[in-house]
Formats: structure tokens, C-alpha cells, sequence
């Protein structure tokens, strides 16, 4: 039991975002992956079946680079309200 690492896998997310007509967008985990392969397949999957403009999909290797992004996008909205 001691000494044994448990096996570190990859996530993979694709990330579902909504963008609503008073700018705001939100964003969603729509399919969780372990592998690459996997992760695009349910992008393109998801891509083929999305039938409205207000939605698109992308992947994140993990919870970290996926929040970095909504952050991103959220403080460039702020700051351009604020203009």
C-alpha cells in the first residue's frame, strides 16, 4: 500500500460556452475525457450536433486552464464595459 503512486491521468474537458444577447457568457463542462483522442472526438461530436449560434465547444487540458479562460473572458468584458 506504501510507495504505490496512483497512476496521474490527464483530464481533458470540453467546455460548452453559452453567449446570451446582453454580452454575458457562461460556460459549462459538457463531456469530461482521458485522452486527446477522446476529447476531440466529443468536440466534434458535440460541434456537428450544435444547432444554435449562441453556443460553441473547446477543450481544456484541466480545471486550471479552463478557469484561466472564463477569467480571461470575464475580465475583458468588465474592462470593456468600463470604457
Amino acid at each position: 500500500m506504501f510507495g504505490k503512486k496512483k497512476e496521474q491521468k490527464k483530464v481533458w474537458l470540453v467546455i460548452e460556452k453559452i453567449s446570451y444577447s446582453d454580452n454575458t457568457d457562461n460556460f459549462y463542462v459538457a463531456k469530461k475525457a482521458y485522452s486527446l483522442d477522446e476529447a476531440t472526438a466529443f468536440k466534434v461530436s458535440l460541434d456537428q450536433l450544435n444547432d444554435r449560434d449562441t453556443r460553441s465547444y473547446f477543450l481544456a487540458t484541466d480545471v486550471d486552464t479552463a478557469m484561466d479562460k472564463v477569467i480571461t473572458l470575464h475580465n475583458e468584458k468588465v474592462a470593456n464595459e468600463n470604457k
